[in-house]
């Protein structure tokens, strides 16, 4: 017998996850597919498991007494995870049956507009909706990289849940996951190197790559920035390491490799039978969709599986609108404000556009910069960092916003409201900022900004 909701949602990480809270909240029936846990990889992968160790390294570095044993240990505890192999996903459930969803667990494959076939080892389940939600997410990519595959490696996932330290590590790309997990490597003494093709974080602010290049070496990581692997050599280095050879000519070592090069949605999508439902998909790592999130009539794409900033903030906003959009609410999605951020020791975030990216936008764009080690902020904390903006000066509005320097992940939600709003800079000048902090930095470059602008 086929069962009939107003949504079917297919992936049940964050986005997901989101969408069919939302649609609940709006009344409407959903049933949410998952082929492995409900939750995800944020809950149990990703976001949770690894800023949970970056707290227990803080703590470490700043002398606290927090060993290996109870980092692993707290961190089994994020992810459901103690005395277990596996994580424990029946929370999710209870919450999604307590407020009417139906979890279903199994491989989704669309069959036909609106219809859904759901496998698991109990048989085939029959679904149909008026709407679909694509919310597959998204998995590592692997690089063609000659020795990887007899060398083996590690993803984010053996990186955020493993239960022995390595003693050695070579961590291949340094965005956020990477550059993370290589500061709690550091931190408890695995002997770690961190290699980037580009600057640290790469699309992060300069300003702020170098604060977290600086941050990382503190830490004891052997950072190799504008360095890209080209050949792997398993077991060839001292004690049996792998040696990595790098574009440069020079080699890095270590007991394991741990990839951080991407993602990708490719497979999960290629599998789901996109054709059915009027989806025309490419092969590419990521499904293409219009600012309603459709992919095609009455089919939506949010989170990971769309590649606009994997991120689970992100991913929750795509799984609302989509609903919202699908229910008939007149909008789109605004991605225009989307806040970054890495939790390091110390944070870096940025939200908007950096200044050559204005630029490249006919925008008449100016940048002013603000040094938080001098700031009153700075001497009290005894830290350093930057705070910078970026200044539409024909329209008077703030662009872009950068911030290294604690509590960054924090501060920066003022400049992200200030771009959804285009407010302007002399209201932002006007705004009183509480003392001392990062956002009174922020606060002195609007004022000066303002000045500038008279």
């Amino acid at each position: 017998m086929t069962e009939r909701f107003d949504f079917v949602v297919i992936g049940a990480g964050a986005s997901g996850e989101a969408a069919a809270s939302y649609a609940r909240a709006r009344g409407a029936t959903v049933a949410l597919v998952e082929r492995d846990l409900f939750g995800g990889t944020c809950a149990f992968w990703g976001c949770m498991p690894s800023k949970t160790l970056l707290h227990a390294a803080q703590i470490r570095a700043l002398g606290g007494d927090y060993s290996w044993e109870k980092a692993s240990a707290r961190r089994d505890y994020m992810i459901v995870r103690e005395g277990r192999d596996y994580p424990d996903d029946s929370g999710h459930i209870k919450g999604y049956k307590a407020v009417g969803t139906v979890p279903i667990r199994g491989t989704a494959k669309l069959a036909g507009p609106g219809r859904v076939v759901v496998r698991s080892d109990d048989g085939a389940r029959e679904i149909e909706a008026r709407d679909l939600i694509i919310a597959v997410g998204s998995v590592p990519k692997m690089p063609k990289l000659e020795g990887l595959a007899e060398a083996g490696f590690w993803t984010n996932r053996e990186g955020t849940s493993l239960r022995e330290l390595p003693k050695s590590i070579v961590i291949l790309g340094a965005g956020p996951s990477g550059t993370e997990l290589a500061q709690v490597y550091g931190r408890f003494g695995v002997r770690t190197v961190l290699v980037s093709p580009r600057q640290v974080n790469p699309t992060d602010h300069p300003r702020s790559s170098a604060l977290l290049a600086k941050a990382l070496r503190a830490s004891g990581v052997d950072v190799r920035e504008n360095a890209r692997a080209e050949r792997i050599r398993p077991r060839a280095g001292r004690g049996g390491e792998h040696v990595v050879e790098l574009a440069d000519g020079s080699t890095v070592e270590g007991a394991i490799i741990e990839l951080n090069v991407g993602r990708t949605a490719a497979p999960a999508l290629a599998g789901l039978g996109l054709d059915a439902v009027g989806v025309r998909y490419d092969g590419g790592d990521f499904l293409k969709v219009d600012d309603t999130l459709h992919a095609a009539d009455h089919v939506y794409g949010i989170g990971d599986c769309i590649g606009h900033e994997l991120s689970t903030h992100l991913g929750h906003y795509e799984g609302e609108t989509a609903v919202k959009i699908a229910l008939g609410d007149n909008i789109r999605a605004d991605l225009s404000a989307t806040p970054r951020a890495v939790y390091t020791d110390p944070e870096t975030a940025g939200v908007g556009l950096l200044l050559d990216q204005a630029k490249e936008r006919g925008i008449d764009a100016h940048e002013l910069t603000a040094d938080l080690g001098t700031s009153a902020k700075g001497y009290v904390s005894e830290s350093e960092g930057h705070v910078s903006i970026v200044i539409d000066r024909a329209n008077r509005v703030l662009v872009g916003a950068f911030i290294g320097g604690p509590a960054a992940s924090e501060a920066i939600h003022e400049a992200v409201l200030a771009i959804k709003q285009r407010t302007p800079i002399s209201v932002l000048a006007d705004t009183i900022h509480a003392f001392p902090t990062v956002s009174r930095v922020m606060g002195g470059l609007f004022a000066k900004a303002d000045l500038k602008l008279r």
